[in-house]
């Protein structure tokens, strides 16, 4: 990851369609180890397949959180089509039956995702004195210019061009 600080205002270029995909873990029960450790060492060897396999997979980028109980990954896929073909992919798949094999009705550990389709023109994203990060690491990062200096603006331009 790049430790890059861009200082100033920077946007993403929006003139293409992206899937956002949120998924995560919590763990219910804190003592119950064996339920929820499982769980949560699925996910790197997942991580690492798409990072080694991205070009092929339709996966862009991804940034995670870790809480007290609640781990999110937020995911960037080209397209749903993808992002449905890698939940069929071996790794993914093998993880998500052990899960309802071992954990499925137990209340010590939750997953959850939630996928969003954001069409072209439909988002925008700004960062100051930040690394690339987010939507920004994900897409082609930017200088805010006149035609970008706001959100309207931003949303009103389905194809940035850095002026």
């Amino acid at each position: 990851m790049s430790k890059t600080i861009y200082t100033g205002g920077h946007t993403t270029d929006n003139s293409e369609n992206i899937v956002v995909f949120i998924i995560g873990m919590r763990i219910n029960k804190r003592l119950a180890i064996h339920k929820w450790l499982p769980v949560f060492l699925a996910m790197p060897r997942m991580i690492k397949e798409l990072y080694t396999q991205k070009d092929s997979l339709g996966f862009i980028s991804m940034e995670s959180y870790f809480g007290m109980r609640t781990t999110a990954m937020i995911q960037y896929w080209n397209s749903t089509e993808e992002l449905h073909a890698y939940a069929r992919k071996d790794k993914h798949f093998t993880a998500w039956r052990n899960f309802n094999k071992k954990v499925a009705n137990n209340d010590a550990v939750g997953v959850y995702h939630e996928t969003y389709q954001l069409k072209k023109g439909e988002y925008e994203a700004i960062y100051r004195n930040m690394p690339q990060y987010g939507l920004g690491k994900a897409l082609e990062h930017m200088p805010i210019t006149p035609k970008t200096n706001s959100s309207r603006k931003r949303l009103s331009s389905h194809s940035f061009t850095t002026e």
